[in-house]
Order: structure tokens, then sequence, then C-alpha cells
């Protein structure tokens, strides 16, 4: 059975010491979803949203939440990040968010990745949340995790 590597031996919250890793490029790939009304997407196609470009603002706030992470998150560490793109694109059913993110580094950059889309579909819930009620934000996952030498 695998073990959890952010609980020590006596069960308390514990950041991993990642000193004796090599030093390696990693990227990581995330993605996520938010469902909204027909009349929401409207709004958003025809940058009608009272609060400015629904899109844009999405992939700035993703892009922002991205290098907070280790803020955000207690047991993250603080990764010097090479590259960190954020795509929002209307769909039928709403909008996808997707995130790359890069770092030469000892430990992974999956989470900084993962934040970021999860920022970024909450940056639409905010600007939309007056025009749509029903809105639904799911499918956040990680697409790929690479290191390489």
């Amino acid at each position: 059975m695998k073990k959890l590597t952010h609980v020590s031996d006596t069960g308390k919250a514990n950041m991993v010491d990642v000193g004796h890793k090599p030093v390696e490029v990693r990227t990581a790939k995330a993605s996520g979803h938010i469902t909204l009304s027909k009349d929401t997407i409207k709004l958003i196609k025809e940058n009608k949203v009272k609060k400015g470009d629904v899109l844009t603002i999405a992939e700035v706030a993703g892009i922002q939440g991205g290098k907070k992470t280790s803020e955000l998150i207690p047991l993250c560490h603080p990764l010097s990040i090479t590259k960190l793109e954020v795509t929002a694109t209307l769909d039928q059913t709403g909008v996808t968010v997707e995130s790359l993110a890069k770092c030469t580094g000892q430990t992974g950059i999956e989470m900084e990745a993962l934040t970021a889309v999860s920022i970024a579909l909450l940056t639409i819930y905010d600007m939309c949340k007056a025009a749509d009620k029903n809105m639904i934000i799911d499918k956040i996952r990680l697409i790929e995790k690479i290191k390489s030498a």
C-alpha cells in the first residue's frame, strides 16, 4: 500500500523534503468545465456581461491564482514558475478551461495547473452569478504530468 507523503509517522501534517530530488523540467496540464445556461453563454459570446470580458478576465485570474498556489495550499512548495498559460473556451454547454504550467525544480507543478483552472472557473462563476443561478463547476482534473532532465 502506498503511503501518504504529506503525513508524518505520527499522523501530523508534513511538508515533504524535496532537497534530495534532482532538478528537472516539470510540466503539468489540467482542465475543468463550468456549465452555463444558454442565455449566459450568449451574454459571454456577445461580451455583454456587466463585469466585462469573462473569458479574458478568467484567463488572467487563472494565471494569477496558479502563481499563488503555495499561499493557498498549506503544504505546497513555492516554485519558480517558468510558464503558466490558461485558456478559456466557450462550448455548447458552457466554458472549458485548460492550463499548462512549467517549472524547473525538485517537485511537480500539478497543483499550480489545477489551481489555475479552479481560479479561472471561480472567476467565471463570480462574473456570471447575477445572470445564472444554476452554474455547475465540474470535471477539474489533471490531464498530464511530465518530468524530464
